[in-house]
This record gives structure tokens, C-alpha cells and sequence, in this order.
């Protein structure tokens, strides 16, 4: 590929590089840009109210008349799952990734009525994909969903590899896996510019637990289990979902299904012949078969403990067919994702008092991650030799010690680059240029409004819940000033009326003051002042802050 003084790729993080999700990369060439990947990131305690957290889009639309198209790495949601507010943006715009991971695109968009406002592309092992001077290449990876990508792309300055996410399992269950040799061919003898590796278990020694492993313990749990096996995993992981199909056709036992994303995944995933269900199976929603305990095997979600999934549903008695009994052996097969483990704590407490015996990752191996462990990132980086290296998909820490990592397989300190959300870096044909941060700020969705909560809504959020609200209702007469009704005192989550009236009442005294001081004011000024006076007094007889709300009519 011929170079010239403007040969340039800049790639700029918009997210996932600090943090576990929200991966979403723009690269810049000459001839126009790129997205690699387009994710969201879930909630944490901090974001009371919020439905899901999405990179800001402002970066994008700032080069929309140059954009080339989105390349998806595998369709889990911290790759995919922004993309619903990203398309009404960029009508038109193409979107290219494997089979599977298009097919969960679409069921995205068509839930969301923008199915006809992109063009979904699948892409093989086998196809090169020229956009402008980028040309991608697609490394089938062995990861925790089907179909998954590393992608290598040949650029005006050098090539460049992005791992995806994967992990290197000798003996895959049902695909290619992640062979080594194409990472090999493609750096060549020189090496690769650039190495983009996933960073989330490098703190984990060794190798990662092969997935027929995983299989073999399940098979223990099969053969010892004396009723209902139940069991909870990522709905996305279909290798396992398989392993658990074919252990319930070897054991005799029927499968009932129960959750949204497992019956569509399920759906999605058999359509394209990676999925093969067994002979006896049934989805909760439409029948539940009468059959002896030992003959059942429930696949539910829930396996982050999140309140509204089938099984935490199954906990509280709340699910309209199913539920969690004395005898059930529930199986937890999955990783405890950060920020999590106090809900899914609560939920195996609440399945042990209910009687069940309940199985997860720390006491059996019934769960294999899906990310490569130190040796197995060590093997990927020594593959492919980068002269230069940037750790991408984790923490702050991740970063770092995956940084130091490539500088013991002899990449230079100097070379070893931590970026973070904003930081761009140009790659010129001889050299890099590090380029002036841009805003990322995340955007908030909550319900139907995006980008409409923000810090001061979310601070409010967090004084309502923490401190409570007063609302003081009062009626003037629009001529003479005076007080047709109230002031009226109502406490929400601050004080209980009964026990608290005194102080309600001395409040009330301290309105009137401020009524009488502001005799003539507008309600706007009248509030304000009543705000005040109400929060300074609160502060100093309780120690608390509550929220204070006059509403003040003028009749």
C-alpha cells in the first residue's frame, strides 16, 4: 500500500478502556472512519434510575460525512448493544459482523422499529472488507459466544491487529477455536505496527478452563443430582447452552426454558444450525410438562442476581410457573461480574433457605471465562511481535499490567502505550503523535430519554434516596397576599408524620415567616426563600438534607 506524507490512522477510544464494557473505537484514516465495535456498559449502585450507560455519540456525529461503517468483533452487549442509538443518527449506515452476531443486531433493531435504517453485512473467515484505505481481515477467536472475531487490518502505516475478545482453548468444543498460525501468517516476519490486545483476566496466571472441563463437571452434577437441576448462565453462551442440551438428552431429562434473551438467543442460534435443542423441550412461557423432579432440567437467567430475571423471580414466588424448591440443585454458570455480588450473594442465601443446593464458580468449575489468562495473552503477543502495544477492554489496573506484560515479551517500555476514553493515537508512517483528549462523557439512558440525566439529575437522585423530600403546598390570594389553604406539609422518605409532627409544625411557623417577610413576591422568590430557611433549620435540629419542593398557586 503506497505511503505518502499524509498517511495517518488515528484511533480514538470512546470507550472500554478503564472499565469493563462500552467498547466502542473510532478509526481515522485519510480516506474516512471507521467504528470498531459500538457497546454499552450496565448501571452500577451510582446511577440510580438509569437503564443502560452509552458512549458519547457526539465524536461520530462530528465526522458523519466521512463514516465508513461499523465492524463488530462478536455480539455480546458491551459490543453491540449501542448501536439502536447510534443508527437514528446515521440512516443507512453499514454495519458488518458475523452471522450470529447480526442476527442479534437485527432482533435489536427490530424490537426498536430501525431494522430499515441500516444495512446489515455479514463477513467470513474468508472475506477481505475494503473501507477506504482500512482493509479488514477476520480471525475467527474462541470466546464465551459464537462466531466471534479478532479482526487484522492492513493500513497506510503498517498493519494492525485487535484481538477481540478471546481466549485460546487447544481443545474447542464446537468450533475453529483461536489458532495461533493465522495471527502468525498475518504478522509475518516483520511483526505487527500494532497490537490491541483484551486485557480483562491478565491478572489470572496460567491458562483458562477449557470449556470440555466445564462439561465434565456438569456431567458430575448431572449424574449426582436427586431432583430438578437448575441451571442459570449467560444467555449468549450457546457452546454451553449445548453442553447443557446434550447432558439432559444423555440423563432423560425434559429442559423447560424461562427468560426473554435465552428463548430469542435460543431461537437466533438454532436457525443458524449452532444450536441443537433436544427432543423434550419446552419454553415456561407456553407449557411446563408434569413430570417427576428428576426429569427436569430448568435453563433460566439470572445469573447476575438482576431482580427481574426468571430466577430471582423463582426466588420471590413472583413467577407464574416455576419456582425454586427444597431438593433443586441450582447451578450458577457463570462469572460474578464486578458490582454484582451483593445481589447474587442474596440470591444463593435466599435458595439455600428455601432448601436448594446451590453451585457456583468458586465452589465447582462449572464456568470457564471466555478471556485469555496471562500465558494465553503472553502467547498472543509473542505471535505477533508489535512494535508498538496497547492494552484495551479492562480496568485501569488491567491496563497497566497487561502493559507490563508486553514489555517482558521484549516490546519497549516507551512502546507499551496506556490510553484511556478520549486519548487518541495517531500512527504516522514513521513514528506517533499523541493527540489532544475529546469529551466522552457517557450518556445516560433512562427510559426513553437519553442523555437527559445527568450529574446534577443523578446528585438529586442520590439526596431523594438518601435524605428525602419535603413538599409545602400553599394557596395565596393573587390581591391581598394572603393564605387561602396550607401551608400544607409533606414529608416523602424524610420523616414519619407521627413521631416527627412537632417538627412539621415548627417548619410550618418558619413558612409563614417567610410568607409574611415576602408578602408581595413573586411564587418563584417566595420559593426560594422558604427552600432556605426550611433546609438551614432541618440541617441544625436533624443533620439532615432533604429535598425541599414549595409549590405555591396564586388564585
Amino acid at each position: 500500500m503506497p505511503q505518502t506524507s499524509e498517511d495517518f490512522l488515528t484511533i480514538t477510544p470512546l470507550g472500554g478502556l478503564g472499565e469493563i464494557g462500552l467498547n466502542c473505537q473510532l478509526w481515522e484514516t485519510p480516506r474516512g472512519v471507521v467504528m470498531v465495535d459500538c457497546g454499552l456498559m450496565f448501571p452500577d449502585d451510582s446511577h440510580l434510575g438509569v437503564d443502560v450507560v452509552i458512549p458519547s455519540l457526539d465524536s461520530v456525529l462530528a465526522v458523519r460525512e466521512r463514516f465508513l461503517g461499523v465492524v463488530l468483533t462478536h455480539g455480546h452487549e458491551d459490543h453491540i448493544g449501542a448501536l439502536p442509538w447510534l443508527i437514528p443518527h446515521l440512516r443507512g449506515v453499514r454495519v458488518y459482523g458475523s452471522t450470529f452476531t447480526l442476527a442479534l443486531v437485527e432482533h435489536k433493531l427490530k424490537e426498536r422499529g430501525l431494522l430499515d435504517h441500516a444495512a446489515l453485512i455479514p463477513v467470513t473467515a474468508d472475506t477481505v472488507l475494503a473501507l477506504g484505505d482500512l482493509h479488514f481481515r477476520f480471525f475467527p477467536v474462541c470466546h464465551s459466544i459464537p462466531d466471534g472475531f479478532a479482526l487484522g487490518v492492513q493500513s497506510p502505516v503498517g498493519a494492525i491487529l485487535h484481538t477481540g475478545d478471546f481466549k485460546i482453548d487447544p481443545e474447542p468444543l464446537f468450533d475453529s477455536g483461536t489458532d495461533m498460525r493465522l495471527f502468525k501468517d498475518f504478522a509475518g516476519e516483520r511483526g505487527v505496527r500494532l497490537l490491541l490486545s483484551d486485557s480483562t483476566n491478565v491478572e489470572r496466571e496460567g491458562h483458562t478452563l477449557s470449556e470440555r472441563e466445564v462439561g465434565e463437571e456438569l456431567g458430575k452434577v448431572f449424574a449426582d443430582a436427586p431432583g430438578r437441576i437448575v441451571i442459570t448462565l449467560f444467555s449468549s453462551h450457546i457452546h454451553r447452552i449445548q453442553q447443557v442440551f446434550d447432558l439432559a438428552n444423555q440423563y432423560g431429562r425434559s429442559v423447560i426454558i424461562s427468560g426473554k434473551s435465552l428463548a430469542n438467543n435460543i431461537e437466533k442460534a438454532c436457525e443458524l444450525g449452532l444450536l441443537h435443542v433436544p427432543s423434550a423441550f419446552f419454553n415456561a412461557y407456553h407449557a411446563v410438562p408434569d413430570l417427576p423432579d428428576k426429569k427436569l432440567v430448568l435453563l433460566v437467567t439470572g445469573a447476575q442476581g438482576e431482580p427481574l430475571s426468571a430466577l430471582a423471580r423463582m426466588v420471590q414466588g413472583e413467577h407464574r410457573q416455576l419456582t425454586i424448591k427444597r431438593g433443586d440443585t441450582v447451578v450458577m454458570s457463570s462469572r460474578m461480574i464486578p458490582g454484582n455480588a451483593r445481589a447474587i450473594t442474596r440470591l444463593i442465601n435466599d435458595m439455600y433457605r428455601l432448601g436448594a443446593e446451590v453451585y457456583h464458580e468458586k465452589l465447582r468449575g462449572i464456568h470457564a471465562s471466555g478471556h485469555a489468562c496471562r500465558e494465553e495473552l503472553r502467547a498472543m503477543i509473542e505471535a505477533v511481535r508489535p512494535k508498538l502495544f496497547v492494552p484495551i477492554h479492562g480496568e485501569y489496573r488491567h491496563l497497566i499490567m497487561h502493559a507490563r506484560l508486553a514489555q517482558e515479551c521484549g516490546v519497549p517500555p516507551e512502546c507499551a502505550i496506556i490510553l484511556e476514553n478520549g486519548e487518541a493515537l495517531t500512527l504516522l508512517p514513521s513514528g506517533i503523535r499523541r493527540e489532544e483528549r475529546v469529551p466522552v462523557e457517557y450518556t445516560l439512558v433512562d427510559g426513553k430519554g437519553v442523555g437527559d440525566v445527568g450529574t446534577l439529575v443523578l446528585k438529586e437522585r442520590h439526596i431523594l434516596g438518601g435524605e428525602g423530600m419535603v413538599l409545602v403546598v400553599l394557596v395565596r390570594d393573587m390581591e391581598s397576599g394572603d393564605v387561602l389553604h396550607g401551608p400544607q406539609m409533606i414529608s416523602k422518605g424524610f420523616v414519619f408524620h407521627q413521631h416527627f409532627d412537632y417538627l412539621l409544625e415548627d417548619a410550618k411557623c418558619l413558612v409563614l415567616d417567610q410568607l409574611e417577610e415576602n408578602r408581595n413576591a413573586k411564587p418563584e422568590r417566595l420559593g426560594e426563600g422558604i427552600r432556605v430557611s426550611l433546609r438551614r433549620f432541618f440541617r441544625r435540629i436533624l443533620d439532615r438534607d432533604p429535598v425541599i419542593v414549595p409549590i405555591i398557586t396564586d388564585v
